[in-house]
């Protein structure tokens, strides 16, 4: 075989990626499954938290910590829902998409050091490349 398994490659970037995204993270008081709660309401609130759970991947128990922890921030809010007051709908703040765009600001600005060695042409076509292999999208 030429080269390693997809999964071996793509497993040890991913390490290194999240590695260097987590300083980016730490500094604006976000963990990583706060930061997926912060892009997924950043594309459009939630009109339920099962909804934002299927949006980010994570489990619902699990995803209350992180609302919890993001609404204390100041980052998110709850507020009824007007069509079924059962239900909250989850939005960002203003303070929330700032520390969204900073923390999209640095992350990019990391991607493209990390990527910097790779020519320009070879360096958009990896990146077209993941996004057509992104299944979470639809």
């Amino acid at each position: 075989m030429e080269r390693p398994e997809l999964g071996y490659l793509l497993t040890r970037l991913l390490r290194v990626v999240i590695a260097r995204e987590e300083p980016i993270l730490a500094a604006a008081g976000l963990v990583m499954w706060d930061y997926a709660v912060l892009s997924a309401l950043g594309e459009q609130d939630a009109p339920t938290q099962a909804q934002l759970a299927a949006a980010t991947g994570r489990d619902k128990t699990r995803l209350i910590g992180n609302l919890d922890r993001l609404v204390e921030l100041g980052l998110v809010q709850r507020a009824p829902d007007p069509a079924d007051r059962r239900n909250r709908v989850v939005s960002l703040t203003a303070e929330g998409r700032q520390v969204l765009t900073t923390c999209q600001a640095g992350i990019a600005a990391m991607e493209r050091e990390l990527l910097g060695d790779l020519p320009a042409d070879e360096r958009a076509a990896f990146e077209r490349a993941l996004t057509a292999l992104d299944t979470s999208r639809g």
